[in-house]
C-alpha cells in the first residue's frame, strides 16, 4: 500500500545529490555550553539521563528541525534522558567521549549536508565508538549515513562497505505500509527514505518486500536503521490518509528507540 501526497514536513536528500538541501545554521557555542562541556563531553543535556543510559541526539547542520522535535518529544514523553549535539560539538568529541553514552540517534534531514558538516576524523570517531559498543539508531538520512559513500561524500560506514539506495516509491513523500516480522502492519510516513538491501536482519519490509527497517552489529555496537518515520507526529499527516493511528506509530517508534538503547534485537525475518 502506498499513498502519494504533496505535504511538506521535511526533506531528505536524493542520492543524485541534486535535491534541495535544508541547511541549518550551526549553533553558537555559548559560555553555558562551555561550562557543561567539561562535565558531559561537549553536549547539552536537556533531561536527566534515565537509568537505561544516556542518549545523544544529533541536531547539526542538515538535520530536519521537524524530525529533531519529533524525536525529542518522544524521548521526553517516555522519560528517556537525552543530550543534543550539533555538528561543531560532535566534531569536537573523541571516540572515548562518545563511548560514555549508550545510544547515538541520527535523525532525518539532508544526509549530504549532514555528512559534509562532519570532519573525516569525526566519521571515524563515530565508527570507532560504535565498533566499541555504542548503539546507533539511524532514521531516514541517519540510515543513509550508516552506509558507505564514495568520496567526497561522507558517511559512517557501519555497513562494512554496503551502499544503501532509495526505496523507489515514485514520489518524494508517501504513506507506506510497513510490515514487521511479527506480522504487524503500520502505515508509516516516508520521505525520500532508504531501503537497506544487503545489510543486517530485516525487521520490517516495504510493500515491495525490500528492507525498510534492519538491525545488526558493527563490531560490538548494535545498529538499528529505519527508512520510515515511525516518530512522525499528527502535524505531519495533513492531506495524507493513514490506516494506522498516530498513537500506534508513536508506540512503535518508542519500541525502536528502546531496542537500540538496550541493545535488544527485535524479531526479524
Amino acid at each position: 500500500m502506498l499513498r502519494m501526497t504533496n505535504a511538506k514536513p521535511l526533506s531528505c536528500s536524493r542520492l543524485t545529490f541534486l535535491c534541495r538541501s535544508q541547511l541549518h545554521r550551526a549553533f553558537t557555542i555559548v559560555s553555558m555550553l562551555a561550562a557543561s562541556a567539561a562535565l558531559i563531553g561537549c553536549v547539552s543535556t536537556h533531561t536527566k539521563p534515565s537509568s537505561a543510559g544516556p542518549v545523544i541526539l544529533f541536531t547539526g547542520t542538515g538535520t530536519s528541525s521537524n524530525d529533531v522535535a519529533a524525536i525529542e518529544a518522544l524521548l521526553t514523553d517516555n522519560h528517556l534522558g537525552y543530550s543534543t549535539v550539533n555538528s561543531a560539538q560532535l566534531n569536537g568529541m573523541t571516540a572515548a567521549q562518545m563511548s560514555k553514552y549508550h545510544l547515538l540517534i541520527i535523525p532525518g534531514g539532508d544526509f549530504v549536508a549532514m555528512g559534509n558538516s562532519l570532519t573525516e576524523s569525526t566519521t571515524k570517531h563515530v565508527r570507532d565508538a560504535v565498533n566499541g559498543g555504542l548503539s546507533y539508531l539511524g532514521i531516514c538520512a541517519g540510515g543513509f549515513l550508516a552506509g558507505s559513500f564514495p568520496a567526497p561524500y561522507k558517511g559512517f560506514n557501519l555497513s562494512s562497505g554496503v551502499k544503501f539506495g532509495f526505496f523507489p516509491s515514485g514520489t518524494r513523500k508517501a504513506v507506506v505500509r510497513m510490515t514487521t516480522a511479527q506480522g504487524l502492519a503500520f502505515d508509516q510516513y516516508w520521505e525520500d527514505g532508504p531501503q537497506f538491501t544487503g545489510w543486517g536482519d530485516v525487521v520490517g519490509k516495504y510493500p515491495d518486500g525490500t528492507p525498510a527497517i534492519v538491525e545488526g552489529y558493527a563490531g560490538q555496537g548494535f545498529v538499528l536503521l529505519s527508512g520510515v518515520h515511525a516518530e512522525a507526529p499528527e502535524s505531519w499527516r495533513k492531506e495524507m490518509v493513514f490506516g494506522t493511528p498516530v498513537s500506534a506509530d508513536s508506540a512503535y517508534a518508542k519500541t525502536l528507540i528502546v531496542a537500540a538503547l538496550n541493545r535488544a534485537p527485535l524479531p526479524h525475518y
